[in-house]
């Protein structure tokens, strides 16, 4: 047992993303990362201005609705990019509305909401900063040209953007607001309430790889110099997209889906090929990558090849289940009549687990001080497999009432249980003070704990 300062967690919720709680596991308790699972396709960019070169799709939750945005694109015959909008009641089933506001081959009659500069990765969000003007409730980053003739090559900037109604969208001014970039990829911004500013993600290029820098800034205009993200363990590989954004249960931890890009020239074994992956951060600039494709290109249907398997810039808790997340992934990009978009979902907190074997492990935790009356849990257990906890002083010594052995067996799944003590003892009185949480699993996985 490590000696190290408390925590403080307050009642926020901790999912295990990461060994940040984590003092000692014994036995088989590990962190396993879970896959999500394949639901339906919910859209098919099979329109005339879509095409086989959609994507970077975009998806959010807007009061009462859903909105989504996304390139529109053909391979073959291609035509200029075009930035359209879908809108949807339950994240399922999508909309297009006949906007009217942008000429394709002669009609008006489409869902075309950018038309020109940015059109390429155009990246939108709702604005939640306090001080956001009505005009600007709506912000987006999309790339532009740098060269007044147009002409094609890594001479890209970073436009903003801004929309009072989240379909009308204007440049913020008429100058990029970033130009240390490659840009190629889906650049996106939002704000963050923890730090009171706004933070970037972009692509570039570090030492012959494709990689991902951040900016801040405090007026969308005007940002800092890039900083490169780091990843301590991780293996150097391609990263394209970087789909990062605050965790809405734990918006102190950041949840990233970057797509992992093998060339061929690297790897001559296999055809270019594109994977999504799961990297978390607590302060924005160092990252856990892990390994594991989170959709593998054996997932449904058409997605080897490159840029074939994107995961999309969305998160979403759908109005239908209170124990999932919904996140979507392109597939059948080249391949046409166009890119579809396939949903699949997590559950809630579900991205990593300790997770321990029939065998058994036990987890404990750094000193903690919390806040609340309550220690809920979210778990699961197979039919013949359990849990207990236990709460103990910083030396290790099970404190009276809260022992293991007096401990409530616990099992089932569960997104939310509070822990009990058949003595009846209430963890309130030990809010404010530091104590280690020690768990014993059994062919179980631990999602997420919080004391409230």
């Amino acid at each position: 047992m490590t000696s190290t300062p408390p925590l403080a967690i307050g009642d926020r919720l901790e999912p295990f993303v990461d060994d940040y709680l984590i003092d000692e596991p014994t036995g088989t308790a590990t962190l396993r990362p879970h896959q999500p699972t394949p639901e339906d396709v919910v859209l098919v960019a099979d329109q005339p201005w879509e095409g086989t070169s959609s994507g970077y799709f975009t998806i959010f939750g807007d009061g009462d609705r859903y909105r989504m945005y996304y390139r529109g694109a053909h391979r073959s015959p291609a035509h200029r990019a075009v930035t359209c909008y879908a809108e949807s009641s339950d994240g399922i089933n999508w909309s297009r509305p006949d906007l009217c506001l942008f000429e394709f081959e002669g009609s008006r009659h489409n869902n075309i909401v950018v038309d020109g500069v940015g059109t390429h990765n155009f990246t939108p969000f709702l604005d939640t900063n306090p001080d956001c003007a009505a005009d600007a409730r709506y912000k987006a980053l999309g790339r532009g040209l740098r060269t007044p003739d147009g002409r094609i090559g890594n001479v890209y900037k970073l436009y903003a953007f801004k929309s009072p109604d989240a379909i009308r969208w204007t440049l913020m001014r008429d100058a990029p607001v970033l130009t240390a970039g490659r840009f190629d990829s889906q650049n996106l911004a939002f704000w963050d309430p923890l730090r009171s500013c706004y933070v970037e993600f972009h692509r570039n290029t570090r030492d012959g790889y494709r990689d991902v820098q951040t900016c801040i800034s405090h007026n969308f205009i005007e940002w800092s110099d890039p900083a490169w993200l780091s990843y301590t363990g991780a293996p150097r590989e391609h990263l394209y997209t970087n789909a990062i954004r605050p965790y809405e249960r734990a918006p102190h931890i950041l949840l990233g889906f970057p797509t992992r890009f093998f060339p061929k020239p690297l790897f001559p074994e296999r055809p270019d090929q594109t994977e999504p992956t799961l990297m978390t951060s607590r302060d924005g600039r160092s990252f856990r990558r892990w390994p594991a494709a989170l959709i593998p290109v054996t997932a449904p249907a058409d997605r080897t090849g490159n840029r074939c398997n994107y995961m999309e810039w969305g998160l979403l808790r759908l109005p239908h289940s209170d124990r999932e997340l919904s996140v979507y992934a392109t597939e059948g990009r080249r391949s046409g009549p166009g890119t579809r978009l396939r949903r699949f979902t997590f559950r809630v907190d579900g991205f990593v687990s300790v997770h321990a074997s029939a065998a058994g492990g036990r987890l404990l935790t750094r000193p903690l001080v919390f806040e609340g009356s309550d220690l809920v849990i979210n778990f699961a257990t197979s039919p013949g497999g359990h849990l207990r906890a236990e709460l103990l002083d910083t030396a290790g010594r099970a404190l009276p009432g809260f022992s293991m052995a007096e401990a409530a067996v616990m099992s089932g799944d569960h997104i939310e249980q509070a822990v009990r003590w058949p003595g009846g003892a209430r963890v309130a009185r030990l809010a404010g003070k530091p104590v280690r949480l020690r768990v014993a699993l059994h062919d179980a996985d631990l999602y997420s704990i919080r004391f409230r």
